[in-house]
C-alpha cells in the first residue's frame, strides 16, 4: 500500500470509470482527494462512498478552472477528465468534434496543469502530476485521428511540464492505457472484427481493468516513483512493444 497521507490530490475526469476507481485507490492510500467532474450530479455517489470532496468546473472554460482552482492548496494532480470524440478517418473527420476532443483533452489538460502547479509551486512542498493519455498517442489507431492527436499532446505537454516544474520538486508523468472494456467502450471495441485482431495483437491478449489503471497513477504519484519524472507509461499489455 502506498501512503499519501497528509498530500492533497485532485483528480479530474472523477465521474467516470478510471477516474471514480482512482479516486478509491487515492482515498485507500489517505490522501484528502478533491473529486472534479463537470457537474455536482456527477460526483454525489462517489463522493458519498469515499468521503472525497467534490469540485465541479468545466475543464474547457479557463475562467471555470481558475476560479475553481485558486486558492486551492494542492500537492498533487490527476489529469483524468478526457472525451472520446468519433471514429474517423483523416480523410472524413468532422473538424468540430477534432476542436472538441482538443478542447477537453488537450487543452484542458493544460489549463488545469497551469492553475494547480502554481499552488504547487507556492506551497513550496513538491508535488506530483499524472496525465491520463492513452496508447493512441503512442500508435497509429485506425479511425483515431482526433483522440490520439490530443493523447499525443497530453504527452508533450507531459515531457515540458516535466522539464518546468522539476526545479520545484515537482514531477509530471503520463500513463497510455489500452482500452477499458465499458458499456461506453464496447459499441466500438466490443464488435467482433475489432475485438479480436486487437486482443490477438496483444501480448497479454485482454483489456484491461480500471484498477489496472489506477494503481499505477497511485504509484506515480507516491515517494516509490521519487525520481520518475517526464515518463509515458504504456499499461497496454505490451501492445505499443509490438
Amino acid at each position: 500500500m502506498f501512503d499519501l497521507r497528509g498530500r492533497t490530490i485532485l483528480v479530474t475526469g472523477a465521474g467516470g470509470g478510471i477516474g471514480g476507481t482512482t479516486v478509491r485507490h487515492l482515498v485507500r492510500a489517505g490522501a484528502d482527494v478533491i473529486a472534479s467532474g463537470r457537474t455536482q450530479d456527477s460526483l454525489d455517489a462517489l463522493v458519498a462512498e469515499t468521503g472525497a470532496r467534490a469540485l465541479p468546473f468545466d475543464l474547457t472554460s479557463e475562467d471555470s478552472v481558475r476560479d475553481a482552482l485558486d486558492g486551492t492548496d494542492l500537492w498533487g494532480v490527476v489529469n483524468c477528465g478526457g472525451f472520446g470524440g468519433e471514429i474517423a478517418t483523416p480523410m472524413d473527420t468532422d473538424i468540430a468534434v477534432f476542436d472538441k476532443v482538443m478542447a477537453v483533452n488537450a487543452r484542458g489538460t493544460l489549463l488545469v496543469t497551469k492553475y494547480a502547479s502554481r499552488s504547487m509551486i507556492r506551497l513550496g512542498r513538491g508535488g506530483a502530476i499524472v496525465n491520463v493519455s492513452s496508447q493512441a498517442s503512442l500508435v497509429a489507431l485506425t479511425g483515431h485521428i482526433s483522440y490520439g492527436s490530443s493523447k499525443a499532446a497530453v504527452d508533450n505537454i507531459t515531457r515540458v511540464s516535466a522539464l518546468e516544474l522539476g526545479r520545484y520538486d515537482i514531477r509530471v508523468n503520463s500513463v497510455n492505457p489500452t482500452v477499458v472494456m465499458t458499456p461506453m467502450s464496447a459499441w466500438y471495441w466490443g464488435r467482433e472484427d475489432i475485438e479480436g485482431p486487437f486482443l490477438e495483437a496483444m501480448p497479454l491478449g485482454r483489456w484491461a481493468t480500471e484498477d489496472d489503471i489506477a494503481g499505477p497513477i497511485t504509484f506515480l504519484l507516491s515517494d516509490s516513483a521519487s525520481m520518475i519524472s517526464g515518463v509515458s507509461l504504456p499499461i497496454d499489455g505490451g501492445y505499443t512493444a509490438r
